[in-house]
């Protein structure tokens, strides 16, 4: 059946251009030359290009993949002009009225220069400048896109990911403010950072936890899908980019993370759901085979912290859909992902029309607005209203029920690296002949 009326569409995975002056209006004078800022590149019979220069380096791509307005025909060239793209990509104004004609009531956008989660302030060289770079970014994010009207706009943020102290100073800051999501990598060993199964994400965890922030990781925001031959078509990479949800979302269920911490929200944007219910059966049967001897949990099943801690989304997945109940009905959201050629703009709410045609109004309106609101205490009202730790918290706000690492000292158990050294043991014996 139709979405109703009273059904107002929530996207939790959209994009926002970053216009000229966040950074130049925002940094102190003496970093303005070595900050982020627009340089135009001159380009022989036409105007010139548009390209961030950050430290002397300059990125490609202002607009990567800022399609919306264009036919798939016309896909292929990204925008390198500000007046190469509409201006509901870098104006929340006009966004406001692209969500207005896409019937699309409320978004969270992720940011473009900086990357999903902010990696590119990782690779910068003075980390002074860097951390008042992500700071810029996060005013620029509250105090200006999503205060354009604190009602439709989810404000989210990215971090300091070289420095875990740093990372819970901003979140503090950014929840003060109302806050409700920090962009994180969905794998960080890919950018030269420990593990989720170490002890070095705890005080990003607990921080998470203190405030209600939802730790978003889009995909590819640790590094691209499993490499494929070179000679392949682009299409390929495409195609395999939600891989990364997959296997970020296996490790951490796999990992102490949310034993240790059972009211952490983590939601998986652009990465599907149809994969979700193979991947939890999986995870569960090899579970049943080898907790015995492995160093994972022996009681609680992977499934049960995926239900517990993780949401998925999608903009259109009939497979996902159809196996709603085996995901779970609460862990799925929405999203329109503008102005990114995946999006259905302007005709976003007649898709998900036709994506929960046969869905009952009770799941259709969990799936594009409820549990947006529940995952990221997003009320009506707005963000301004309430701070992030008014909202749901996966475990009631409850402590853990069990201690992990006593748990654990006692089960043993082998880990992969203990595995990969005996293998490697092994290789390294040698035949002794007898001559």
């Amino acid at each position: 059946m139709p979405l109703q009326p009273s059904m107002k569409l929530l996207s939790v995975d959209d994009h926002l251009i970053e216009p000229p002056h966040v950074w130049t209006d925002r940094l102190p004078k003496k970093y303005v030359e070595d900050g982020p800022r627009i340089v135009e590149f001159p380009r022989e019979g036409k105007p010139p290009m548009h390209q961030w220069v950050y430290e002397g380096r300059s990125y490609p791509n202002i607009g990567l993949n800022a399609v919306a307005g264009k036919s798939p025909e016309e896909f292929g060239v990204d925008p390198v002009r500000y007046d190469d793209m509409i201006p509901g990509c870098y104006d929340p104004k006009a966004r406001l009225a692209d969500m207005d004609i896409d019937g699309v009531h409320a978004m969270l956008c992720f940011p473009s220069f900086p990357r999903f989660c902010g990696t590119v302030f990782l690779e910068g060289q003075d980390k002074d400048l860097a951390l008042l770079s992500v700071q810029a970014w996060n005013d620029f994010s509250l105090d200006e896109w999503c205060a354009s009207d604190p009602a439709r706009f989810i404000p989210m943020m990215i971090s300091p990911l070289w420095d875990t102290g740093l990372m819970v100073a901003e979140i503090e800051r950014n929840a003060a403010k109302g806050c409700r999501a920090v962009g994180l990598p969905d794998n960080p060993m890919n950018l030269g950072l420990p593990s989720f199964h170490t002890d070095h994400w705890e005080p990003v965890w607990s921080a998470l936890e203190e405030t209600n922030m939802t730790a978003v990781m889009h995909f590819g925001s640790g590094g691209m899908p499993p490499s494929t031959a070179p000679e392949a078509p682009f299409a390929v990479m495409v195609t395999l980019m939600g891989t990364t949800s997959m296997a970020a979302a296996i490790e951490l269920v796999f990992s102490p993370v949310f034993h240790k911490h059972p009211n952490l929200k983590v939601a998986f944007s652009e990465g599907g759901i149809g994969w979700m219910p193979y991947l939890i059966e999986r995870a569960d049967y090899v579970w049943r085979k080898h907790k015995y001897y492995q160093n994972i949990h022996p009681t609680i099943a992977p499934s049960e912290l995926f239900r517990r801690n993780i949401a998925g989304c999608f903009i259109e997945d009939e497979v996902g859909v159809a196996m709603r109940h085996q995901i779970g009905i609460d862990n799925i959201t929405w999203e329109c992902d503008y102005p990114h050629s995946d999006s259905f703009w302007p005709k976003s709410r007649a898709r998900a029309e036709e994506m929960l045609a046969s869905v009952p109004d009770e799941d259709a309106a969990k799936i594009v607005e409820l549990n947006a609101r529940r995952w990221y205490a997003f009320p009506e009202e707005g963000f301004k209203s309430s701070t992030a730790d008014s909202g749901w918290r996966p475990n009631n706000g409850e402590p853990p029920e069990y201690d992990y690492d006593a748990v654990m000292s006692d089960h043993g158990g082998v880990g992969y690296g203990a595995f990969i050294e005996n293998l490697a043991n092994q290789m390294a014996n040698k035949e002794v002949k007898n001559n």
